[in-house]
């Protein structure tokens, strides 16, 4: 219990110093919101069919970003390595770490979400589905972006390395176009994309409907990416969160 509280005290600090700022919400909610609006005043009978997609890029990119951001920026600054010296695990510093960036990821994209059901009416079916996509999402999606960080020095260095990663499952996963009218080449990478279960998650969430014959599918799947993705980073917390 006292490790989860020094958690709970590093998120907090995260919080407070880092993602509070009006700029960093402004910044995460700006351009999903003119995104969807242009497609809504476009095509308002097809809207639906991409709101989801772009609330889960939300939420890859915030999360993500905002994690690298403060690692980086700490490791400069030499507060990591003082936390680092701190009687406190590396699963303890790591849970921090990611609770903070997925407050933030889940605030920008439910703010987002509110704005869509308010102006446009946006339905929700299936309120614990949406919920559980928003969660799981922002948890998996805030390890990679401490993996990242952890390997590198600088702000730029951790954006091109999850730029690699980010970009090319942006058109794979059902963001854009549904799975079902993806190349047959294609599908094997979508389905070992962890922003594919939580577009389609959303998806069951807003409109009820799935790629998937069973909502099991998507929800076991972006589990097992929750856990590999904090298997991950801890591994390399132990290995470079020292250099």
């Amino acid at each position: 219990m006292s490790q989860l509280r020094r958690a709970l005290a590093i998120s907090c600090k995260d919080i407070e110093s880092y993602y509070g700022k009006p700029p960093l919400i402004t910044w995460g909610l700006m351009f999903p919101a003119v995104l969807i609006l242009s497609l809504y005043v476009k095509d308002p009978a097809t809207y639906l069919a991409i709101a989801p997609g772009i609330i889960a890029m939300t939420l890859l990119f915030g999360n993500t970003s905002m994690a690298a951001i403060v690692i980086t920026f700490e490791k400069r600054a030499g507060t990591f390595q003082r936390l680092l010296l701190a009687p406190l695990s590396m699963r303890t510093i790591i849970l921090g770490k990611a609770a903070s960036a997925s407050v933030y990821g889940l605030a920008t994209a439910l703010a987002l979400w509110l704005g869509l059901k308010l102006v446009l009416g946006m339905p929700l079916v299936s309120p614990l589905l949406f919920l559980a996509g928003f969660i799981l999402g922002a948890g998996c999606f805030s390890l990679l972006g401490l993996t990242a960080a952890v390997m590198v020095r600088e702000v730029f260095e951790a954006m091109t390395l999850m730029n690699f990663f980010r970009f090319p499952i942006l058109f794979i996963s059902g963001v854009f176009l549904p799975l079902s009218q993806l190349p047959a080449w294609l599908k094997p990478l979508a389905y070992a994309s962890p922003l594919t279960y939580v577009v389609e998650l959303l998806h069951l969430g807003v409109t009820g409907h799935s790629e998937f014959a069973t909502p099991m599918i998507p929800l076991l799947a972006i589990l097992l990416f929750l856990l590999g993705s904090w298997l991950l980073a801890e591994a390399m917390f132990r290995r470079r969160a020292y250099t």
